[in-house]
């Protein structure tokens, strides 16, 4: 998966998951301050990025993810792994 596919599916899945406006999901934005997940929200959104990448993605991988962008830095480590 190229970054921009995995930018996109970030975006998407934060868009069908949470009702966040497309605009609202620049790389600079904080999920929990910005977007308005919580920590039930990130587990879902992990959830379904393993169904989407196929990899076990551990707990500690994303507990310093903060922002859009650190969700896809985490997924691209992911599948280089």
């Amino acid at each position: 998966m190229q970054y921009q596919e995995i930018e996109n599916e970030v975006k998407k899945l934060i868009i069908e998951l949470f009702d966040v406006p497309a605009q609202d999901i620049v790389a600079t934005a904080r999920l929990y301050e910005d977007l308005g997940l919580d920590s039930i929200d990130a587990v879902d959104m992990i959830v379904h990025l393993q169904k989407k990448t196929g990899k076990k993605i551990k707990p500690e991988e994303f507990k310093a993810v903060r922002t859009v962008q650190d969700v896809i830095d985490a997924v691209q480590r992911l599948l280089e792994n």
